[in-house]
């Protein structure tokens, strides 16, 4: 299976782009789990939040993967998740350097801002 990770900056396309590969391909998609959780958390998170985020995430692809799919697309990684958390709390969770270890996609796609910020 090939595994490939579309990161990059906020509102640069990257679940467009994800959604639009696994259909173009005839394959799996895994999307970003953090966005479905923070929008329904209904507080502000906290950096246990990003342990269970991670969690989450790596359920999703490991459920993806079970399928058998020949290509996986994915909408974002852990280390998203690791430099998320090293940047608000100057710490990350054993957990996630761990899965990192042992997590690898076969090709990251970055995605560029080409939106002018107000």
């Amino acid at each position: 299976m090939l595994k490939i990770v579309i990161t990059g900056p906020e509102s640069t396309g990257k679940s467009t782009l994800a959604k639009e590969l696994a259909k173009y391909y005839k394959t799996t998609f895994v999307e970003e789990y953090a966005r479905i959780f923070l929008t329904n958390l209904g507080r502000p998170y906290v950096q246990q939040d990003l342990l269970e985020i991670a969690k989450r995430q790596i359920a999703q692809e490991d459920s993806a993967t079970n399928k058998n799919p020949k290509l996986l697309i994915c909408d974002t990684s852990l280390e998203v998740i690791k430099i998320w958390s090293e940047y608000k709390y100057q710490s990350v969770d054993v957990f996630i350097t761990n899965s990192l270890k042992v997590r690898k996609p076969d090709l990251y796609l970055l995605m560029r801002p080409d939106l002018l910020w107000e």
